[in-house]
């Protein structure tokens, strides 16, 4: 029997939510803007002032932020981007530096990434404008795989890769299974295919340091059933509504009335089986019978 995956519904209707998350499903501002907005009295909810971010809000609710009705909610929508090495994956950098959400302001609405990528790692990250569905593909137990295209420096023991299925617990942190194949080795480095389904903060960098190895490059191919493929630094690529359907498409209920079904059919076999043990031994009694009546 299959997990079950926690669903997510595209374009589903929340009958309350916290005001913060209603502004930012409108695409108006994140989460945090929406609560420092708040405080500072920009809110009117039903034609009174909202003081405190903790205030849930029902779908007939009349909410005005800065004189202006609150637009609907956006669609859900997902994109493909190809995060190149030297940029960072946040909306504010302390340090000033340049941001995934920099390079891709011009041509998206506000968005959020699924997970992240560190400074020096490069390849595929999910960017998408619905918080909810962010956290959905981030959970552990939504069962999703990332791949990674990994070179290290060093001659590879296959055997230390192989042990990494069991998981590794470094300096009191634990990681789960990480799968790592050896793809091709060099004479001073070689190149990995790694899986994993957590992604702990830089995760495979320590686990390769853990077993003596130093990584030199690190690309993202893969995040569940997003490729890659070909594209190149910097491309971006929306994800169409159908596949992202397709890709969500079954809720949990679903999934529980056709293992409910197959169950139901497996029981229902047995019950019906027409050749018991019993009503095999009374067949074999019958033929013998006829065959001492027809020699006689």
């Amino acid at each position: 029997m299959s997990l079950i995956k926690p669903s997510f519904t595209l374009g589903e209707v929340l009958q309350s939510e916290r005001i913060a998350k209603r502004m930012a499903r409108a695409g108006l501002c994140s989460r945090r803007d929406a609560e420092s907005w708040i405080r500072a009295g920009r809110v009117m909810i039903n034609d009174t002032l909202l003081e405190t971010p903790a205030h849930i809000v029902g779908p007939d609710d009349k909410i005005i932020v800065d004189n202006k009705p609150l637009p609907n909610p956006e669609a859900t929508r997902l994109w493909r981007y190809y995060k190149p090495r030297g940029l960072i994956v946040s909306h504010r950098d302390e340090q000033n530096r340049d941001t995934i959400f920099d390079r891709t302001k011009n041509r998206l609405p506000r968005v959020i990434s699924v997970g992240r990528l560190d400074l020096d790692s490069e390849g595929m990250i999910l960017l998408t404008n619905d918080g909810g569905l962010a956290r959905h593909l981030e959970l552990p137990s939504t069962g999703w795989t990332r791949k990674y295209r990994v070179r290290i420096y060093g001659r590879v023991d296959e055997k230390q890769l192989e042990e990494l299925k069991d998981g590794t617990t470094i300096d009191g942190i634990h990681y789960g299974s990480l799968l790592a194949r050896l793809d091709k080795q060099m004479t001073s480095n070689a190149w990995l295919t790694i899986s994993i389904k957590e992604g702990k903060n830089r995760e495979i960098r320590r686990v390769m340091e853990y077993l003596g190895y130093s990584v030199s490059r690190l690309i993202r191919t893969s995040y569940g059933p997003f490729q890659l493929g070909n594209m190149e630094e910097d491309d971006l690529k929306e994800v169409k509504q159908a596949i992202l359907r397709e890709q969500l498409g079954k809720s949990v209920k679903e999934e529980k009335k056709q293992i409910i079904s197959v169950g139901k059919r497996k029981i229902a076999s047995r019950k019906h089986n027409p050749i018991s043990g019993k009503s095999r031994y009374k067949n074999a009694n019958n033929r013998r019978g006829k065959a001492r009546r027809q020699a006689r």
